[in-house]
């Protein structure tokens, strides 16, 4: 009998690849790594492949290192497999061609990845594979979930009997994170399939000392090329080998699949060939044009290297006359991309005298609706066909694009479609993929699920696409008509049009705070006509208080999940309710029985609390409301608000023309003011000391003193007060204001507060109303001189943050340190950022969260790759330093021609040229005096035109622990070897943050992360430790939350370093799972350092020259009694327990032992410098 089981593409891949896998060399990249995650679960939990051993899998510290890993594990005679995507693809393609020309039998898994070029895409298409064509590697693809399941098997049993190396590929997000109910293929049924004769041909070739032979050796002129050539039989061979396989896996499952698989007429005479989820798309449309009597059809490709003009021939029609090619990917001033120059060689090879054209569609994950098919078929039928053509955008540069047909009549009967509007992180996208489990897992429906969302995952929009039906869902694109839409935030009625597409008579679930009453003023007119024109029948429920009431927070997902089943009725309540529960002591166990009660508590209030509003009839005639907005600029109104409303779709190629290199400009955060929060942060005046620290450690900077004179008290709105026992501000008076549209409600600073001056308030009406107070504070009163020092804490809070609001978590504990450094250097950073949690809240388009002060000056910031950050950075500065040196040496010719002013101003800078304090001052003179003198002396003007460079810029290089630790170790260690002036700040969450929390070098023993199911084993690698041995790189470890005089000492001590620094910053993290709530992770940064956990100090090499001891440590005999309170307060650790007690009291003793030794390493070396 038949198993179901309701997966994603990922889990399908990974566990067909478990069957046949004995290592597997990992390590993380979006969308890939849930495949490497599931290995390495079943691992832990001792699932045996079908050679009855558990896989071993082994964590490399980049891509390039798994790959090499790979190789050699084949090389060693053990069947080994990857995982991969994107950039990290692009890193293992030297090693692809080690491996197919050594004719080892190894599997790349890929889910299919756009590569970064203009600007980073972490979403769906076949840019890298499509660089791995000349490898030798071949290329299998599968087009859904089901396919993925079937075929994946075909990659490893034609690797292993045709001795070549393969990448298996599905489209990235569309085909990975699609969850579908499929026919699992079991283990046994594999087993019988491999061919072992070739597997013992393979053991026996593998390295042997017992029988030593060479291999990778190097070849001169005379025979390199022969050499080639003589493996072009496995080539010849592979195609009917995998078309053997498929057919064996066709006759175990029932679904029919060939190297190309044809769909259509037979004597279709317009086809189209596609590859990936594409075709899919393309099948509707082929049915749609063949019922109304036209001859139409698609070929699917699976094998598409080695490309077999046979097995294609075989299944063409021979009635064809035109072929159109559709390409996921892009390949700059070729004549055509990859796919259709491949079909107009076939047609040559074979004399096949048709017209073919190409296209592309579907890049960085675009939609792909059947009704852009249907002119690309319509296309065909005309003498001259377009080649080059674009699908699904509007290109009126060049005009290439072909226009969406109308909509499509398809047959949706016994289909239910449903949108879920969530908030990245509030659980919505975890509780759908409950949903559609039980479902799919407990019903004889078909399900399908499918989540948009952006690059910021947590904090971001995310909208959830659910379908249920009776038969088989082939559609993969987004929903555009639903029969039930639920909204879980609240402020999302003014920003989206949430029931765009809503059925007639469909359901609208709105989780909010608002009466019936309060409704008919809350709700836009636009959402007011969709329901009463439609007769939605709509409800409301307060689920963020139910989650308050229970101890859940903001987390609301099973409290919806549970009015979801009650409300669409598509399974019986009561089952519905078991299976919901039964889920959350699966999902939950884990964590504790408190945890697991709170979500039960939740069902049951989910089914019984939500509310069905009666709305008036008039609602159909609602006019929309005039709203006099905010300025904002050109960029922000034409291009930002569209995406930011999630219609980015509806723009055009033209909206780009200037943009093409992918500049965005910068300050546009402050415009979006989104209000998402329930509760924000109400400052009692009275009670305020002015000591700046909630504006100190906001993660968002949307709470900020503002300093006055007494004239501008006068001109305030009303509200505007002052704090009377606010010393800090000296002669100014002293306010707090509070940003109420862009505050996430972490809490961070009311819990940091010592004069208890900050309350959490609901985030009502009369609270936003308070924005006028922020608005004035922070663009209506004149900036003033510091009266603090600025390097101290308090002075720090007086200079303007030009990192604001951006789209990291809420309590996120890595923004309060890269706002920091902007206070401190912010108009003359220039920032090189790793690719990680860092670079996409720092640059996610459409709008930017770094901006500029008052004279328009701010930090310039990049970003590049993941693992090249500080080469990027250290090039920044080489070509700077270069432009200035050579300034530099003009400076006697340039003074030879000035007035005697000037050439005390270049003495000065020239003598100061290297100082960061003043700097600014200084180059403001010089450009002032040259704008007088320099025309017509043209080494003045020389001075002049280069006046960017007379700043002694701040360079720096932001990044996460998975890149300095990992995959960027060897830049980080080279940039800093290198004895110049950049600085880097490592924001270390001891996870990979931003791929999903998999496990780094700066993982400590006993922390359970991905990719570390059952505990991480090896300590906490000492990166400043390493650093240090240097002896002249300046390095500092620190803890917002446990000493703030010591971190802004090692900030300003680090930049004032003529030479390289590096500063280690401990970052709480969503991803640790931190009981007490991200609102506290101030706190949980403190109990770090008191425990010993985490050690704070500071290497400075100027003291040592001075003759003084260049090592300080700062942080204070530790606690060790309270390490395991800490401990079990993060999940992290908290789980090993429960999950693997038998290991869980050796890892935790063994990560206290590797904290206290590294502290003893720290209180000898202090003690060393002391005796010299």
């Amino acid at each position: 009998m038949s198993k179901f089981k309701t997966m994603d593409g990922n889990e399908a891949a990974g566990w067909i690849s478990y069957a046949f896998t004995e290592v597997a060399a990992i390590y993380p990249i979006t969308p890939s790594s849930p495949m490497a995650e599931h290995v390495d679960d079943w691992q832990a939990q001792g699932l045996k492949n079908i050679f009855g051993n558990p896989v071993k899998v082994v964590e490399m510290q980049s891509e390039a290192g798994a790959a090499g890993a790979y190789h050699g594990s084949l090389q060693a005679g053990a069947l080994t497999t990857t995982y991969t995507a994107s950039q990290g693809f692009l890193l293992m393609i030297p090693t692809m061609y080690k491996v197919a020309g050594e004719l080892l039998p190894g599997v790349f898994h890929v889910a299919a990845r756009a590569l970064a070029n203009h600007a980073l895409s972490i979403f769906g298409d076949h840019q890298d594979v499509m660089s791995a064509r000349a490898t030798g590697c071949c290329l299998l693809a599968e087009s859904n979930v089901q396919e993925v399941m079937d075929l994946s098997g075909v990659a490893h049993l034609a690797a292993l009997k045709g001795s070549l190396p393969f990448i298996n590929f599905f489209d990235g997000f569309r085909t990975s994170h699609e969850i579908q109910k499929v026919e699992v293929m079991e283990f046994d049924k594999l087993r019988d399939l491999v061919d072992q004769d070739a597997l013992k041909r393979f053991r026996q070739r593998a390295l042997n000392p017992d029988n030593p032979e060479i291999r990778g050796t190097a070849e001169n002129p005379d025979i390199y090329f022969q050499h080639c050539e003589a493996n072009n039989k496995f080539y010849d061979a592979m195609p009917d080998i995998v078309a053997d396989y498929m057919a064996k896996i066709s006759e175990i499952t029932g679904r029919t699949y060939k190297p190309f698989n044809y769909y259509g007429a037979e004597d279709a005479e317009r086809v189209i060939v596609s590859m990936g989820s594409l075709s899919d798309v393309v099948y509707q449309a082929v049915n749609y044009l063949n019922g109304k009597g036209e001859k139409v059809g698609v070929i699917n490709v699976h094998l598409y290297r080695p490309f077999s003009a046979k097995h294609l021939q075989a299944v063409l029609p021979k009635t064809v006359k035109k072929i159109a090619v559709i390409d996921r990917t892009k390949e700059p001033g070729a004549m055509g991309e990859p796919l259709y120059l491949d079909i107009v060689n076939f047609a040559k090879t074979v004399g096949l005298d048709v017209d073919i054209i190409g296209g592309r569609a579907g890049l960085g994950s675009k939609d792909v609706l059947p009704e852009d098919i249907l002119p690309v078929f319509e296309e065909l039928q005309k003498d001259h066909p377009m080649h080059g053509f674009t699908i699904g955008i509007v290109d009126d540069v060049t005009n290439l694009s072909l226009p969406r047909a109308d909509k499509m009549p398809l047959d949706t009967t016994g289909l239910t479609a449903c949108k879920f509007w969530g908030f990245g992180s509030d659980g919505t996208v975890g509780a759908n993929k409950s949903a559609i489990k039980i479902i799919g897992d407990h019903t004889d429906l078909y399900a399908q699920a499918y989540f948009a969302y952006d690059s910021k995952k947590s904090g971001g929009v995310t909208v959830s696409h659910l379908r249920f039906g009776t038969k088989p869902i082939d559609m993969p694109y987004l929903i555009d008509a639903a029969d039930y839409i639920a909204c879980h935030r609240q402020s999302y009625v003014r920003r989206f049009d949430l029931l765009r597409g809503i059925k007639d008579g469909g359901t609208f679930m709105l989780n909010c705070t608002w009466s019936d009453e309060e409704l008919d003023h809350q709700l836009p007119a636009r959402i007011k006509r969709a329901i009463a024109k439609h007769h939605v029948k709509f409800y409301t429920l307060n689920g963020d208080a139910i989650g308050q009431k229970l101890g859940l927070g903001t987390r609301i997902n099973m409290v919806m999940q549970a009015a979801f089943f009650a409300l669409a009725k598509v399974i019986p309540l009561d089952d519905a309710v078991k299976y919901l529960k039964d889920s959350i002591v699966k999902s939950y166990g884990k964590k504790g029985q408190k945890v697991v009660d709170m979500n039960w508590a939740a069902v049951d209030a989910g089914v019984g609390e939500f509310h069905e509003v009666n709305y008036p009839a008039s609602w159909a005639d609602a006019v929309d409301e005039k709203v006099e907005g905010r300025p904002t600029t050109e960029y922000f109104e034409n291009v930002a608000t569209p995406i930011l409303g999630q219609i980015g779709d509806d723009l055009k190629v033209s909206d780009f023309i200037g943009r093409e290199d992918g500049t965005m400009p910068v300050g546009t955060s402050k415009f979006e003011k989104a209000g998402p929060a329930l509760y924000v942060p109400s400052w009692d005046a009275e009670k305020c000391i002015g000591c700046v620290q909630c504006s100190f450690v906001c993660p968002h900077a949307t709470i900020r003193p503002v300093l006055t004179t007494e004239e501008e008290r006068a001109k305030a709105p009303a509200g505007f007060v002052t704090a009377p026992k606010a010393k800090s501000g000296k002669e100014y008076g002293f306010t707090i204001v509070v940003d109420q549209l862009d505050c996430l409600e972490c809490g961070s600073c009311a819990n940091v507060c010592p004069a208890k001056a900050l309350t959490m308030v609901p985030n009502t009406e009369e609270e936003r109303a308070k924005m006028d107070l922020w608005y004035y504070g922070t663009e209506e009163v004149a900036p003033k001189a510091n009266p603090q020092n600025k390097k101290s804490v308090i002075g720090s809070q007086f200079e303007q943050p030009l990192f604001e609001f951006s789209g990291a978590c809420a309590g996120c504990g890595e923004t309060p340190y890269v706002k920091l450094t902007t206070q401190l250097f912010g108009d003359r950073m220039m920032i090189a950022n790793a690719t990680g949690c860092s670079s996409i809240y720092g640059g996610s388009a459409p709008v930017a969260p770094y901006t500029t002060d008052a004279k328009g000056h701010g930090p310039a910031w990049a970003n590049s790759l993941f693992e090249d950050a500080a080469e990027y950075g250290f090039g920044m500065f080489v070509g700077v330093d270069k432009v200035r040196r050579d300034l530099l040496a003009k400076v006697e010719d340039a003074k030879a021609v000035a007035s005697p002013e000037l050439q005390a101003a270049l003495s000065d800078w020239a003598a100061n040229f290297a100082e960061g304090e003043g700097t600014r001052e200084r180059a403001d003179k010089v450009t002032a005096l040259l704008e007088k003198e320099a025309a017509g002396k043209p080494v003045l003007e020389a001075f002049l035109d280069n006046k960017q460079y007379l700043v002694k810029r701040s360079h720096w290089i932001f990044g996460g622990d998975g890149w300095s630790y990992d995959i960027g170790f060897g830049g980080v260690d080279h940039v800093l070897a290198q004895d110049q002036d950049v600085n880097i700040l490592i924001l270390d969450t001891e996870v990979y943050s931003n791929t999903g929390g998999q496990s780094s070098k700066a993982t400590p023993t006993a922390a359970i992360a991905q990719f570390a199911a059952s505990g991480k084993r090896t300590k906490k690698k000492d990166l400043g430790m390493m650093m240090m041995s240097y002896g002249y790189v300046y390095v500092a470890q620190v803890a917002m939350g446990a000493d703030k005089n010591q971190l802004v000492k090692a900030m300003t001590e680090a930049e004032a370093y003529h030479g390289p620094s590096v500063i280690i910053a401990y970052c709480p993290c969503i991803n640790h799972g931190i009981r007490k709530g991200m609102g506290k992770s101030q706190e949980e940064e403190k109990l770090a350092v008191a425990c010993g956990y985490w050690d704070m100090y500071r290497y400075n090499p100027e003291l040592k020259e001075q003759g003084k001891n260049p090592f300080s440590l700062d942080s204070k005999e530790p606690d060790y009694s309270k390490f395991q309170e800490f401990l079990e307060g993060e999940v992290r650790y908290a789980s090993l327990a429960k999950g693997f007690p038998e290991l869980a009291q050796s890892l935790y003793e063994k990560t206290v032992a590797d904290a206290r030794a590294r502290r003893e390493s720290y209180v000898r070396l202090q003690a060393g410098f002391e005796a010299k």
